[in-house]
């Protein structure tokens, strides 16, 4: 990614946590936090990594529900975000912190074996 699309990239993430935590009234929409988001090279797409404090039933209605609100979220964008074209976004689930505790739990169960 050039520096462009990192420094838009972080804009968007500051953008996105308050448009979803306080612009959105979907009941569907959980707690959820923005851990990152990538864009393309030439600004057109941006991938929205979101990580959701429930189970996987409340990740999948939160999903939903930012698929719905996405047209929303992206006006938003581009009303806050000076650009010529705002990014398509795309939300994906942040797999990164489940990964993290599996390999600390793994780590943690061979501890108490050596004990």
């Amino acid at each position: 990614m050039s520096l462009r699309s990192n420094r838009v990239g972080e804009q968007m993430k500051k953008e996105l946590g308050d448009i979803i935590g306080r612009k959105i009234k979907d009941p569907r929409i959980g707690f959820v936090t923005v851990t990152d988001v990538e864009v393309t090279g030439d600004l057109q797409q941006a991938t929205v990594y979101i990580t959701v404090l429930g189970d996987e039933e409340q990740r999948e209605n939160t999903l939903r529900g930012l698929a719905k609100a996405k047209g929303f979220i992206r006006s938003e964008i581009g009303q806050r975000i000076r650009l010529r074209k705002t990014p398509e976004l795309l939300f994906e689930f942040d797999e990164s912190i489940d990964t993290g505790n599996r390999i600390e739990s793994l780590i943690r169960d061979l501890k108490e074996r050596e004990q």
